[in-house]
């Protein structure tokens, strides 16, 4: 069977499901838009589609968002075209649609069964927008704006003859009409590479290694907290976890902070320059709480930045405690990659954590506006050894059952690919 991936920064979600298709003996290939400067990767065929334009100067603001995906639908329907004209057609394509990429593929390839990764489908009230109301919409437009954002996805329901979403929850935001045709599968977590270190473990110079300038090293024998988001932004509670610092820094004098993740914004808004000026949020939630901690105790608090993958697993092997905070929005893979290495976890009681952490039977969950409510489980687990030891391998065995990508997630993948193409 011919199988096309889309996606504009393939493999993504798809890293570990193509290539498995090309073990089955599939011929797997991917439309993308990086410069990868490959023509293969791990038997996967890579085909590049260039934008060649830009949105419209001044067009209106609402509907900006449809025009880049029109422009990318766009590139990628001209792409194809060259396929189709090079004899190439494709039994099946699997796309993420949240760029608009696949919008006309079925318009060159209309016998080709269409699958969408359902990741998010936006809603002006009830998941993440509103939730918080320290950051309200600047204009009380934004919901007609953000009504007409699903407009791509609902195009995609007319032509997709099925979907996969990674939670339950996140397969609930779909519209009725089209969430019976979704399949609820995890992308997966190798729980067999991600294991917890052994109690031995080597110090990590974590310091000399990332040229921070400083002596950091971690021990399995340090009190280290971890707070780990792709960029430090109030989507991922970074204001939350901020807030607590004075405090938990105060009743932990030991304890070691490591803030890991980028300066930019990877799904809410960044700050407004009308009120924070042209700081960054990791710039306006430091100057908000720096005054009240002493030197001796922010010495011990520190922005890594992003870090390698290989670094970032070697960190939360050395993790006592692990903070994940989030608005109703998509669960991040690091939250169950932490899990899967064992580590304890203390998170936001939003949706869908909920479906993954158990309030005291795999982690501790806290009011996501309870700023003192965190640094009390924080505390509390940090002074209870056998509790979170408890904690922490359940949450690996949870992660071990339910996420694993080879015995779990990976052959419900296949099975939802093989109903797809048999329809």
């Amino acid at each position: 069977m011919k199988i096309l991936f889309v996606h504009q920064n393939f493999p993504a979600q798809f890293r570990h499901l193509a290539p498995a298709l090309v073990a089955q003996g599939h011929a797997v290939a991917a439309l993308h838009l990086q410069d990868l400067k490959l023509s293969e990767w791990q038997g996967v065929r890579l085909w590049r589609y260039r934008v060649i334009r830009g949105t419209t100067t001044n067009i209106h603001p609402w509907v900006c968002d449809f025009e880049t995906k029109t422009i990318r639908a766009d590139a990628c329907f001209r792409a194809a075209l060259q396929l189709a004209a090079q004899g190439y057609c494709p039994d099946l394509i699997i796309a993420h649609p949240g760029w608009g990429e696949s919008l006309f593929l079925k318009e060159v390839w209309p016998e080709a069964r269409l699958g969408i990764y359902c990741e998010f489908f936006y809603h002006p009230r009830g998941a993440d927008v509103g939730f918080d109301p320290e950051f309200p919409p600047a204009d009380p437009g934004d919901v007609c704006r953000l009504r007409l954002k699903n407009l791509n996805h609902l195009m995609h329901f007319q032509i997709a003859d099925g979907g996969l979403s990674p939670t339950q929850w996140q397969a609930s935001t779909y519209p009725e009409s089209f969430r019976h045709r979704i399949n609820v599968v995890h992308d997966g977590i190798d729980t067999h590479a991600l294991m917890p270190g052994p109690t031995d473990q080597p110090d990590l110079q974590l310091g000399q290694q990332l040229e921070l300038g400083l002596d950091l090293k971690l021990s399995a024998k340090d009190e280290i907290i971890t707070f780990v988001s792709r960029d430090l932004e109030p989507y991922r509670g970074f204001h939350r976890f901020m807030r607590a610092l004075p405090r938990l820094l105060r009743e932990r004098p030991s304890a070691t902070v490591l803030i890991i993740g980028h300066d930019g914004v990877s799904y809410g808004a960044p700050p407004n320059p009308a009120l924070y000026g042209q700081r960054t949020w990791r710039q306006v939630f430091t100057d908000e709480v720096r005054p009240v901690i002493k030197d001796r105790d922010w010495s011990r608090v520190h922005f890594l930045g992003r870090l390698s993958y290989a670094h970032l697993i070697e960190v939360f092997r050395r993790s006592t405690l692990h903070v994940y905070l989030t608005y109703p929005f998509v669960l991040s893979w690091s939250l169950l990659e932490a899990m899967s290495l064992g580590c304890t976890i203390v998170a936001s009681d939003t949706p869908p954590v909920r479906e993954v952490i158990s309030a005291d039977e795999n982690g501790r969950l806290v009011d996501f506006f309870d700023t003192d409510g965190l640094v009390d489980a924080v505390c509390e687990l940090l002074q209870d050894d056998v509790a979170r030891m408890r904690l922490g391998q359940h949450a690996r065995e949870f992660v071990r059952l339910h996420y694993d990508l080879h015995s779990v997630c990976l052959p419900h993948q296949l099975a939802w690919v093989d109903a797809l193409a048999r329809g």
